[in-house]
């Protein structure tokens, strides 16, 4: 395993309303010297929630992006907020997006979209047992809710509408965890065995 490199000097380049440019001198441990800006994450984090109306259907969602002008589908995300779980976060995101909630959650792997300059990541969840409940969340108009087979899998990527690497990889990585070759990192949260997380 190599030395990881000294951080000789960091600084604040930029801020905006959502993100902050840090630059970062490095020394590694042949004595280079080198200097790389990263965009840096702020509060707790974010989830990207896989939600399974059953075995072998997935719900994404259509919804605007401004990255790229244009609708895409995807797999439903958001913020976790100020003292909130990651799972009670999915759910919530889950209730605002989707319109439903989950009786059983799973973390399964938090990824990176681009590890070489960005430092912020995303936590994949799979949502199950799902049951009609709507939460008022922050959109600015509402979202199409799209079922799609995930037996049908290599089609959807085909799709010029679907873009996003982050939903590709957790599309994945679900169908795996269902045909029992990838093992998640904790237990399930079952909601049906425990009181279900109010919201106000």
């Amino acid at each position: 395993m190599p030395t990881k490199p000294s951080i000789l000097k960091r600084a604040t380049v930029a801020r905006s309303r959502l993100f902050r440019a840090d630059e970062i001198h490095l020394r590694f441990s042949n004595g280079e010297e080198r200097t790389y800006e990263k965009l840096c994450s702020g509060g707790p984090g974010a989830v990207l929630i896989v939600p399974l109306l059953d075995e072998n259907t997935v719900l994404l969602v259509r919804e605007y992006a401004a990255g790229i002008e244009d609708y895409h589908l995807a797999l439903p995300k958001g913020a976790i907020d100020q003292g909130e779980t990651l799972l009670a976060a999915a759910n919530r995101e889950l209730k605002e997006e989707v319109g439903y909630g989950a009786r059983k959650l799973q973390f399964l792997k938090r990824i990176n979209l681009s590890p070489a300059y960005m430092e912020h990541g995303i936590n994949v969840v799979i949502a199950w047992e799902l049951y009609p409940e709507r939460l008022e969340g922050d959109e600015p108009e509402p979202i199409e809710v799209v079922p799609y087979p995930l037996s049908d899998l290599l089609q959807l990527i085909a799709r010029a509408d679907v873009c996003e690497g982050r939903s590709i990889a957790a599309l994945f990585m679900v169908r795996e965890w269902l045909a029992g070759n990838y093992q998640a990192p904790e237990p399930v949260l079952d909601l049906s065995l425990t009181p279900e997380v109010k919201y106000d």
